[in-house]
This record gives structure tokens, C-alpha cells and sequence, in this order.
């Protein structure tokens, strides 16, 4: 399967990035099979030049973008890059009460069920069998 995604180039945190058509399977940095733009993130303002024709053919041929690159291409302006990004994750962490919370939290849970079932009785013998 063919993805359009990023090849990371430059030197030590000075990154820059090539915007590549390549099989899935293959290492980011070996044989790909067009360079169709790229992305310069450390400058000021951010640079991005992406051939939106190109890209669009890819994906005619069935070429999935990345979600980094999905989302690159609508800031560029290209449509229907919504079905290859997927939802922020909006799940709100827990926090973690301090031992002081938790004390009142433990004596209040045994409070609400005081009753206690009924211990069973043993079964009483018949004194016809005990003979």
C-alpha cells in the first residue's frame, strides 16, 4: 500500500521534512517512489509547499496520507482530509487523590451497607437418628 508521508531531513534539531509517496512496508529513509514537496518547521514563519495536483492523483491511485501530512494538506486548503485524521482524544485524565482524601472517602463506603446477612444455622439433629 502506497502512504504520502514525511522523510525527515536536516541536520541535528534543525528539522526539515520531505513530503514522499512510499510503500507502507519500506523504511522511511530507503527507496521511495516520488518527492511531491516539503515542510520546513523551524522557520519563521513555518514553510510548507506541497504540489496539491500530485497529491491528489496519489490518492485518485489509492495512496493514503499520513495523519500528520493529512492535516498539512488542509491548512494547504485541500478538502475531504478529515477521513484521514483521526479524533483528538478528549478524555479528561484522573487526578490522583492525596492519602488525606482517600481516608474519609474509605470510612464513608462501609456506611452505606452496615446490615450484615444472617449467619446460617447449623442443621439440628433428629433424635430418631441419633440412636
Amino acid at each position: 500500500m502506497l502512504v504520502i508521508r514525511l522523510q525527515r531531513t536536516g541536520r541535528h534539531n534543525l528539522a526539515a521534512y520531505r513530503v514522499v509517496v512510499a510503500e507502507k512496508s519500506k523504511a522511511v529513509k530507503k527507496d521511495v517512489v516520488e518527492v511531491i514537496g516539503h515542510y520546513l518547521p523551524t522557520q519563521k514563519p513555518k514553510k510548507i509547499e506541497i504540489n496539491l495536483e500530485k497529491v491528489q492523483e496519489w490518492i485518485s491511485k489509492g495512496a493514503q496520507p499520513s495523519e500528520t501530512v493529512a492535516s498539512l494538506l488542509k491548512q494547504q486548503g485541500l478538502s475531504g482530509m478529515e477521513k484521514y485524521m483521526s479524533a483528538p482524544n478528549r478524555k479528561a485524565k484522573k487526578k490522583k487523590e492525596s492519602p488525606e482524601e482517600e481516608a474519609p472517602a474509605a470510612a464513608e463506603a462501609p456506611a452505606e451497607n452496615t446490615e450484615t446477612p444472617p449467619a446460617e444455622e447449623a442443621p439440628t439433629a433428629d433424635p430418631a437418628t441419633t440412636e
